[in-house]
């Protein structure tokens, strides 16, 4: 998978140490007095978790599709999260199509915080590297959603109207050695629809986000993970 989609959902090494002090700070910092409330900051407000499935699409600087997709992201706040990609065809259907388009085999990436390590397994090297998450990336929309970071410390916030039936909001992250310059959330009715991220090598990765749940009960060995038989490990967790 290029690069870029994989920046959009993985965890590099861009911000070391960002997250020392998250598990101490609050899941959602109040909005700054002299910060307007966007509709992002409502809709972290009362989120406590999220399951959704969705379609990623990446497409070059010229516009041109280059790759596709689909998976599911469940978010349990603060700290939790699972990102599961998988990988589709991408002559397969129109840029529309549902999410819920079967995976491509056995292949993709799997991304889960369980509030203590940061785990990444690349299903097609068998390779799963771990982190704790005080030594993780925190400038990601994965770890924004899931809470594991203020969000106003580590991202500025801006309303920037509506277009194409959605309400959107511009985020972009503070420090300079983040994997991607802005990302921008789309709202409809206060739900979170859809999600555009432009990285450092001018390309843009969009995610349509489909059958929403919120606050819906989230299983713990959704937001865990045990290494599987015979895959390397790199890294030490912390326990």
């Amino acid at each position: 998978m290029p690069p870029a989609v994989v920046a959009a959902v993985t965890v590099l090494l861009a911000v070391p140490g960002a997250l020392a002090t998250a598990a101490a700070a609050p899941a959602t910092s109040p909005t700054p007095a002299n910060a307007a409330a966007t509709p992002l900051d409502k809709y972290l407000d009362n989120l406590r978790t999220l399951r959704a499935t969705f379609l990623q699409t990446l497409a070059d600087p010229h516009g041109r599709e280059i790759d596709r997709a689909s998976g599911t992201l469940i978010v349990q706040r603060p700290g939790k999260f699972s990102w599961d990609i998988r990988p589709q065809p991408v002559s397969a259907g129109a840029a529309g199509a549902s999410a819920t388009a079967a995976p491509a085999g056995g292949a993709g990436q799997l991304m889960v915080c369980d509030g203590m390590n940061l785990w990444f397994y690349d299903r097609d090297l068998q390779q799963v590297t771990v982190k704790p998450v005080d030594a993780a990336l925190s400038a990601t929309p994965a770890m924004l959603l899931s809470g594991a970071v203020d969000v106003r410390k580590s991202f500025t916030l801006a309303p920037v109207g509506e277009r194409e039936g959605l309400e959107w909001v511009l985020v972009e992250p503070a420090g300079a050695q983040a994997d991607f310059r802005s990302a921008l959330f789309g709202f409809e009715h206060g739900e979170l629809r859809r999600l555009i991220l432009e990285d450092k090598l001018d390309q843009t990765a969009t995610i349509v986000f489909e059958k929403i749940e919120r606050n819906a009960p989230v299983r713990p060995a959704e937001v865990s993970f045990t290494p599987p038989p015979g895959a390397d490990v790199i890294g030490a967790p912390r326990k």
